[in-house]
């Protein structure tokens, strides 16, 4: 196992790659806290590795993951964090996204470093439709642009009628911030085209009965 872990700081990303995938193959208790604890590792490559890694293996390493990101005072650690439940959202589309994961994320969107509240608007976008409450819950909550901003932007790709009734009212409303409101502007005409290109590509099967 130690010479996987050793691959992941390879310049090769198709070794990197191969090494991931046998961490996860082959990993046993000791794998995801190891994992965990190169989080903040300076060396970029090892960092993202290790993030990347702990998305292969999905959803048992979130309740850990989620320990680290409640417990950190580390910025990197944090958003790495952030990433690491956004890898695993994004591998594992079709599994239900632990509630835990959710609601530390909800808490990390206040988070007061940029970088952490930012990745955690991200992790929620990637988790999508089940998060869709928390992201605009915040919306309604947060004093903060940027983080308004990056929920706005993140509800244009979620193709629920809520994200769309949302960024409707948000476009319409004098009161909100220009920058909210042209931001809305904008993620409705994304949300119409992603919902359009649905639409187009969806072929529903005949009906052969005669």
């Amino acid at each position: 196992m130690d010479s996987f872990f050793e691959q992941l700081k390879h310049p090769n990303p198709n070794l990197r790659q191969r090494a991931m995938l046998d961490i996860a193959e082959f990993q046993d208790e000791n794998t995801i806290p190891n994992l965990i604890s190169l989080l903040g590792e300076e060396d970029v490559v090892y960092r993202r590795s290790a993030v990347k890694t702990l998305g292969v293996i999905g959803v048992t390493a979130v309740q850990p993951i989620v320990d680290c990101l409640m417990s950190s005072d580390n910025v990197v650690v944090k958003a790495s964090c952030g990433k690491a439940l956004a890898q695993i959202a994004a591998n594992y589309p079709d599994e239900p996204f632990p509630e835990v994961g959710m609601n530390a994320l909800k808490t990390t969107v206040n988070d007061p470093n940029p970088v952490v509240n930012l990745v955690s608007v991200m992790a929620l976008g990637v988790i999508g439709s089940p998060a869709l409450d928390i992201l605009i819950e915040t919306l309604q909550t947060t004093d903060n642009i940027s983080v308004a901003v990056s929920i706005v932007n993140t509800l244009g790709s979620i193709t629920e009628d809520k994200a769309m009734e949302v960024l409707v009212a948000l476009s319409k409303d004098e009161s909100q911030d220009p920058y909210i409101q042209e931001s809305a502007k904008s993620a409705m005409s994304r949300l119409e085209q992603v919902i359009h290109f649905k639409s187009a590509n969806y072929s529903p099967k005949k009906d052969n009965q005669s």
